[in-house]
């Protein structure tokens, strides 16, 4: 079993739900990535999703975009990232996943970048601008390295791609919550409970809702019929804010999340 899926899973074996924030290395500076990933990590968090900024990033809302054109003025790029998180690799006890596109690691170089993410603390990746059928490109070298490939599965997708989706993603499955791009929301689909259903019927890879996902009610509510939620916008607008009152309070929600 990979690290990232014993993670999530001993997270809900404890009773509790598996918590993952979203950060967009670089927002504020490089500088600020090691003490809020230790800060995150102290509050009792499953996992970190770490953002790469890009210049075209298709899956991103406007909160966290403007947090991409901010850390890329700032001189972010995938390989600063990695050398900043190795900086620090070893204070580093929870999984780290990756969320970046697909140029950025053909740049890189798909063998050294799995290589570099390994030593970075990465276990998992998202590449949202890849489609599936050209997952072969990175995955053999991710596998290689330890790496997860997670897959993002979306309401709208053709059950036929749903199940190829969900049977192919590792670490986790990335249920998409939403119609469109990542970003704060009061409310959600009316079918999200069947969707969840069918997802675990394909196998028994943990289920984390995300996009969309902003209060703490939003945590408990989607927590009852998943493993687990991903908060990106809300997470990135008060670490802009330094609110990391607001951000405790959706941590212990997680807490909370099991208990009906």
């Amino acid at each position: 079993m990979s690290q990232l899926k014993e993670a999530i899973l001993s997270t809900v074996a404890k009773g509790d739900k598996a918590f993952v924030p979203y950060i967009m290395a670089g927002d504020g500076g490089l500088d600020k990535v090691q003490p809020t990933i230790l800060k995150l990590q102290e509050l009792g968090v499953t996992a970190i999703e770490v953002g790469i900024p890009f210049t075209d990033p298709v899956a991103d809302g406007p909160t966290i975009e403007l947090a991409g054109e901010r850390a890329l003025a700032e001189g972010t790029t995938l390989r600063k990232v990695l050398e900043t998180l190795t900086s620090f690799a070893d204070e580093i006890s929870i999984p780290l996943v990756a969320m970046t596109y697909l140029n950025p690691i053909l740049a890189y170089g798909i063998g050294e970048f799995a290589r570099d993410a390994y030593a970075a603390g990465i276990r998992g990746v998202i590449i949202p601008d890849m489609p599936l059928e050209e997952c072969e490109i990175v995955h053999p070298a991710l596998k290689e390295a330890g790496i997860d490939l997670v897959q993002l599965v979306s309401l709208t997708s053709t059950p036929e791609r749903i199940e190829r989706l969900t049977k192919m993603s590792e670490g986790f499955i990335y249920a998409v919550t939403v119609n469109g791009i990542t970003g704060a929301r009061q409310s959600f689909a009316s079918e999200l409970d069947e969707h969840f259903k069918k997802l675990r019927n394909y196998n028994d890879t943990p289920i984390l809702a995300g996009f969309g996902i902003s209060t703490p009610e939003h945590v408990k509510n989607f927590a009852l019929v998943c493993d687990g939620v991903i908060v990106g916008s809300k997470i990135v607008d008060s670490l802009a804010k330094d609110d990391w009152a607001t951000i405790e309070e959706l941590v212990k929600a997680s807490k909370l999340a099991a208990v009906k």
